[in-house]
């Protein structure tokens, strides 16, 4: 069995049909990674007393709808108005599956000579949020097109069809969802649950336009925030292309992001031409933006 669980502070001005599924594929993402189908799902409603029933009822359709693409059946959960609540608040979502025993990988399951892939890009959650927290700060220095773009992202915080999809074509050994930290925190834990080092190359990576308008204009590094839908597989390199065909295939971009490399005495990456260290993430540049947008 394969289960995972988390709290979800969504963004003040995130639609709330919007809420509702992307909290839904954030907890079905964490058991995709594994490579098991998510199959079951409990989960609790916080809502301020001033939030009126139909709103709830927005919410709540989401999250059934949501759970139904995914053929996830809803089997408990709770739903209440409480006075120490201020927005719509996931107090938990708990999504789980099973799988024959060696039906299954783990983010620890990096091998020596596997290539690292990557899908969609970086800062997939950050710019989704932060052009929602932002966007009417940010329409006269970035075009109204790239403005859209990354809004429209918010729909691309999952990793359910990327996980399920590689895992199908063969030959992956390990899978992590980009959240904290990022890109590069995605790959210095898999490396560090595996023992074994890792080489990235980001120069070689295409960053979406609208990714780097973004973090261009609000001073962040992109490959360091927090990127909830960008997936990152460990994979035999004789399956990579098999795999990136399928991704392909349902629509899903990908890029070959490095490899691990057992021979390397620590992690790097090759940035701007040169090659540095890739160290142990520290705070995600993300929350600082987040907050400071909400107080403004």
């Amino acid at each position: 069995m394969a289960i995972a669980e988390d709290p979800i502070f969504p963004a003040p001005g995130l639609p709330l049909d919007i809420m509702g599924w992307f909290t839904v594929h954030i907890g079905a993402s964490d058991v995709a990674v594994t490579g098991i189908r998510p199959q079951f799902m409990t989960y609790t409603l916080l809502l301020p007393p001033a939030c009126p029933e139909s709103d709830a009822k927005t919410i709540i359709v989401s999250i059934s709808e949501a759970a139904r693409e995914l053929g996830i059946s809803i089997v408990g959960g709770h739903t209440g108005w409480y006075d120490a609540v201020t927005v719509p608040t996931v107090g938990g979502v708990t999504v789980w599956g099973t799988a024959d025993h060696s039906a299954w990988v783990s983010p620890a399951g990096a091998r020596d000579g596997d290539i690292i892939l990557m899908t969609k890009g970086p800062a997939i959650e950050a710019v989704a949020l932060l052009s929602i927290v932002y966007k009417d700060r940010i329409r006269d220095r970035i075009s109204s097109e790239s403005v859209e773009q990354s809004l429209a992202r918010v729909r691309q915080i999952t990793v359910v069809r990327d996980a399920l999809t590689a895992f199908e074509a063969g030959g992956v050994h390990a899978m992590h969802d980009a959240t904290e930290g990022g890109v590069f925190g995605g790959v210095y834990e898999m490396s560090s649950a595996a023992g074994i080092p890792a080489h990235v190359d980001v120069d070689r990576v295409h960053v979406p336009p609208d990714v780097r308008d973004l973090a261009n204009v609000l001073g962040f590094d992109p490959w360091q925030a927090i990127s909830e839908g960008t997936l990152l597989a460990a994979v035999d390199p004789k399956s990579a292309p098999r795999i990136r065909d399928a991704w392909r295939h349902v629509g899903i971009e990908s890029y070959e992001l490095g490899r691990f490399d057992r021979s390397l005495d620590r992690c790097v990456v090759r940035r701007n031409g040169n090659t540095v260290e890739l160290a142990e993430p520290g705070v995600d540049p993300f929350w600082d933006l987040f907050f400071a947008g909400l107080r403004a």
